[in-house]
C-alpha cells in the first residue's frame, strides 16, 4: 500500500513566531490556552468564570490568541465558543528543542561530576563556630 507523505509545515515567518511567543508571554493567555486544553471548547462565559476581570478584558486576550493562531473562534447563536490550536505550540515545541537538548547535555555532564565527588559525611557536623575562629 502506497502511503502518501505529508505535506511538510509551512515555516512560521518570524512575526508569526512572534505573535506566539507574545501570547505565551502572559499569565492570562496562557492560563486560557490551559483551560482550553484541560476542559475542551467553551463559551467566553466559561472562561471568564475563572478569572476576576472584566469581560471586555478577557476578550482582548482571547483577541491576541486567535490571532496568535492558538484558539479559533465559532459562533453558537449568541455565544462564541474557543477551542484551542495546538499547531502553534509544536512549532514552538520545534524551535525549543535544541536547548532541551543543550539543557541535559550540561544536566547530564554536572551529574557525572557530581558522581566522581566522594560523597563522606563528616561523623560531627559542628553547630557554631569557635569564637575565635568566627573573628
Amino acid at each position: 500500500m502506497n502511503a502518501t507523505p505529508a505535506p511538510p509545515h509551512p515555516v512560521p515567518s518570524a512575526t508569526d513566531q512572534d505573535r506566539v511567543f507574545a501570547a505565551l508571554a502572559n499569565a492570562t493567555r496562557r492560563e486560557l490556552l490551559r483551560l482550553l486544553r484541560d476542559d475542551g471548547p467553551q463559551p467566553v462565559r466559561a472562561l471568564a468564570e475563572h478569572f476576576a476581570m472584566s469581560r471586555p478584558s478577557l476578550s482582548e486576550h482571547l483577541k491576541v490568541l486567535r490571532e496568535a493562531g492558538l484558539v479559533s473562534e465559532r459562533r453558537a447563536g449568541r455565544q462564541r465558543i474557543y477551542r484551542l490550536e495546538a499547531a502553534p505550540l509544536c512549532e514552538v515545541q520545534d524551535w525549543l528543542g535544541p536547548y532541551e537538548r543543550f539543557w541535559r547535555a550540561k544536566l547530564a555532564s554536572l551529574g557525572e561530576l557530581l558522581d566522581r565527588i566522594p560523597h563522606e559525611i563528616p561523623d560531627e557536623i559542628p553547630h557554631e563556630i569557635p569564637r575565635e575562629e568566627a573573628q
